[in-house]
């Protein structure tokens, strides 16, 4: 079968894609940073381009029924500013305020009637701890407080905005790719707190608070460059960065994390189209590939396995009913480019192919399970720390195709379908044999 791409579903793939290859561009055509040369310390200011999706939990104080979740993606665009300061010789504390403005978006449409629920604008306030990998490369982990507006809208002439703040807690590898110009790709897992007057709210006088209850979470990655005052004053480096040839065969593993969103559409009830039903969760990842190194350039192939614990939930009280997205694999190729002597920046594209679960809490047990092939996109950073280990932070977008539940329900074809999509990330360690 093959996959329909819709231009929003290639947008969200492609977007750390053309990031990843419009900063390499930039760093083809400057001079590369000395080693001895990048001052971390100081201000800065930079923008950034991402993509994630949420998932919404509803819930009330009234009843023992909760839905975990309702989910939507889309993309946005960041500008930032922060301060940083060297401790000691490799590492790093520092302070950012951050803007962002975005479409991550859950939609319905049912005949006539349309309505979507979306994030608009929101800003992030935190501290990040950074570790230098190598002169020029530093992994880092941060967090902090995080506030965002939403808003519902209808074609039937309703709709309202609401606030939300919480926290985020994430992490990332930033790399130097002249003497003030640094590129990163980074990871934020952001949690808001409990919305109990959404009801109020919406207009509905006398709804007593925790009638309807709104707990959201978000995931999402962004490569982003940043303009360093001063940077080009540091002083000599007190370590050096490994030697590594990129060309050889290697094993590796990664942890990460994401949201899935399932496309509902059921075309004999008007059309009725939901977007989506979401689920997240954190997963494990094998892999083994081969990669060539051309000099500035970097192309290689990889598959890897994993084993996902993404999970939408229906609790109903004494039960409840989940669609488990439990394992999987891909056959990925690559390209890359080198950023500085250790560090390369890339993009990947390829086939996957996912296992779902349709189960409900005993004694219903499994109800129905199914595997899906489509493709995958995406990009990351990675940096050598040894002459035979490199760590990285990558990013994927994947969608899969459609599944017809029809014949299982006793339904005439494409009665009832499902589309699923996931927006992951993974932090991994690869081993290169010479």
């Amino acid at each position: 079968m093959f996959l329909r791409v819709s231009a929003k579903s290639f947008l969200l793939g492609a977007v750390s894609v053309v990031a990843l290859m419009s900063a390499a561009h930039a760093a083809d055509v400057v001079q590369p940073v000395e080693a001895s040369g990048f001052n971390w310390s100081g201000v800065y200011v930079g923008f950034g381009v991402g993509a994630g999706a949420n998932v919404h939990k509803l819930s009330s104080d009234f009843a023992p029924i909760s839905l975990n979740g309702i989910g939507g993606e889309g993309v946005y665009g960041e500008l930032t500013a922060g301060y940083d300061y060297m401790v000691s010789p490799r590492f790093l504390l520092g302070g950012l305020v951050d803007v962002h403005v975005g479409n991550i978006e859950t939609s319905l449409d049912v005949g006539p009637f349309n309505a979507s629920i979306q994030e608009t604008y929101g800003f992030d306030a935190g501290l990040r701890a950074g570790y230098l990998l190598t002169p020029n490369t530093l992994g880092y982990v941060m967090g902090g407080y995080s506030w965002q507006k939403s808003k519902l809208d209808s074609n039937a002439g309703f709709g309202f905005d609401w606030d939300q703040s919480g926290y985020f807690v994430g992490g990332g590898l930033e790399t130097a790719i002249n003497s003030n110009w640094t590129i990163k790709t980074e990871y934020r897992y952001t949690r808001f707190g409990t919305k109990g007057d959404l009801l109020s709210e919406a207009g509905l006088v006398g709804a007593p608070d925790g009638l309807l209850n709104l707990d959201t979470s978000r995931h999402t990655f962004q490569v982003a460059a940043s303009y360093r005052f001063g940077a080009q004053n540091g002083a000599p480096a007190s370590f050096e960065a490994p030697a590594y040839n990129w060309t050889g065969f290697y094993i590796g593993g990664g942890l990460g994390a994401g949201a899935s969103v399932h496309q509902i559409e059921i075309p004999p009830l008007v059309g009725a189209k939901f977007n989506g039903l979401g689920g997240e969760g954190a997963f494990g990842e094998l892999n083994v590939g081969y990669d060539h190194d051309f000099g500035n350039w970097v192309a290689g192939v990889l598959v890897d396995a994993r084993y996902s614990g993404m999970t939408s939930k229906l609790d109903l009280g004494g039960g409840s009913i989940n669609v488990d997205t439990d394992y999987g694999f891909d056959v990925l190729g690559r390209v890359g480019m080198k950023m500085n002597e250790s560090t390369l920046a890339y993009a990947l594209a390829g086939y996957s192919w996912q296992h779902f679960d349709l189960n409900a809490s005993d004694p219903v047990g499994d109800i129905l399970d199914w595997g899906s092939s489509g493709f995958s996109v995406g990009g990351g950073l990675e940096t050598a720390v040894s002459s035979n280990v490199t760590i990285g932070v990558e990013y994927r977008y994947s969608q899969f195709a459609k599944k017809d539940f029809s014949s299982e329900l006793g339904l005439p074809d494409d009665s009832i379908t499902s589309t699923s999509s996931f927006h992951t990330v993974r932090v991994g360690a690869k081993y290169k044999f010479n």
